[in-house]
């Protein structure tokens, strides 16, 4: 039988889908499943943009240019203006997702062997893509006990080696909901300058920003015009996951001229889904208060919750959706399984993604998991009471 390539052995599982199989196997035998595991949102798409689909008028359905839709890319410069980001057409081209715009940036900035630096806990695909590309990940350790705020300069400093040609944050961050501060940002800044690094910037989560808090682009950063390349998406800013649109946004011209050969390779992206886009910038400017406060109520009951439960640390998000909670198990995956494949409250259990496979350095995460909060409130506590049940309850 022919063997598979050492890519794909080595190609890293996703800990947010890979119990869904124990998630299906428990919905058949008729436990309701509370989804805390994934960054789906029951937040409604908003209907005017789902609406702009619906009325298109097209007798071919043909493939879009490969940087995406000319007038979409003019929307999206007002979009960004809007948020203190300055661009230009030219400097943006869409993606199928912001997976693809990571991609993207992995493959035209680094070579199989290069280095690139990112704070763990980090999204899992991060290392997927990474992986794929031949490129090391070196990972920079944050701690639950700091809430997983930035480790100091000189950490980073010794992480730097010749090989090294790259950082990557997500801000807000996925998976531990932690915002960036300028000081932080500087912190970066200043390192990328000094040994002529890319700072790859995952934007995804650019208006769940809370306590009066705002968020600082890369973009905006003095100095990184030829350094920082945003990455977005609009999956989760309009709950539009399915979508598949997202961006890669930088005013390094070497850049984008190599990006845009990917994209050309990949042909183009979704057709439908960039008119959605482009009639969501027209969305008005309150749009996201009302999401904004629900998230923020979800956040605080979710928050509140965790630490109301003994034995369980959860420091309060400053961002996005997520929060990462450490639990008083020894594997957090083993319990993980068990919600679904053993237990059950009141009918029901709750799903959520061991820790472990958002960061590099083996045996980190093990007793931590992180939860999305983007169920209603009255599911969260339902959720909530499962996993306080199956604490007093699991043996392991």
């Amino acid at each position: 039988m022919p063997v598979i390539s050492h890519r794909g052995a080595q190609m890293p599982p996703s800990p947010i889908r890979k119990l869904v199989p124990y998630a299906d196997a428990a919905k058949k035998r008729g436990t309701k499943v509370y989804h805390l595991n994934i960054g789906q949102p029951d937040i409604e798409t908003p209907p005017s943009i789902l609406d702009a689909v619906r009325h298109t008028h097209m007798t071919v359905l043909e493939y879009s240019p490969s940087a995406g839709f000319d007038s979409y890319r003019k929307k999206l410069t007002e979009y960004y203006k809007r948020n203190n980001i300055d661009v230009t057409p030219a400097q943006i081209i869409v993606t199928t997702g912001g997976s693809e715009a990571i991609m993207f940036a992995i493959m035209s900035c680094l070579d199989a062997g290069d280095e690139i630096i990112i704070p763990e806990p980090f999204y899992a695909n991060y290392n997927g893509y990474a992986t794929g590309a031949g490129v090391k990940v070196v990972p920079i350790p944050s701690s639950i006990d700091s809430g997983f705020a930035l480790p100091a300069i000189e950490v980073f400093e010794k992480a730097v080696t010749t090989r090294t040609k790259a950082i990557m944050i997500c801000n807000p961050n996925n998976p531990t909901g932690y915002l960036y501060s300028a000081a932080e940002l500087d912190v970066l800044r200043d390192i990328c300058l000094k040994h002529d690094l890319f700072l790859f910037s995952d934007e995804a989560y650019r208006e769940f920003c809370y306590d009066g808090a705002k968020h600082i682009s890369a973009l905006s950063l003095e100095g990184m015009e030829n350094h920082a390349i945003l990455l977005d998406t609009i999956s989760k800013r309009y709950s539009a996951c399915g979508g598949r649109i997202g961006a890669f946004v930088s005013r390094n011209t070497h850049v984008m001229d190599a990006a845009m050969k990917f994209a050309q390779a990949r042909l183009s992206p979704p057709t439908f889904a960039q008119i959605l886009g482009e009639a969501a910038v027209d969305l008005p400017l309150d749009y996201f208060d009302k999401v904004h406060a629900e998230y923020t109520s979800r956040r605080d009951l979710l928050v509140s919750r965790l630490k109301a439960m003994k034995g369980v640390k959860c420091p309060l998000p400053g961002g996005a959706f997520y929060a990462m909670a450490q639990l008083p198990v020894a594997d957090s995956e083993k319990f993980c399984q068990w919600l679904l494949e053993g237990f059950s409250h009141n009918g029901a259990t709750v799903m959520m993604a061991p820790a472990a496979g958002f960061y590099a350095t083996p045996g980190k995460g093990k007793n931590e998991v992180r939860l999305a909060y983007v169920l209603n409130r009255e599911d969260i506590n339902a959720a909530m009471d499962c996993l306080e049940a199956a604490l007093g309850e699991y043996k392991g």
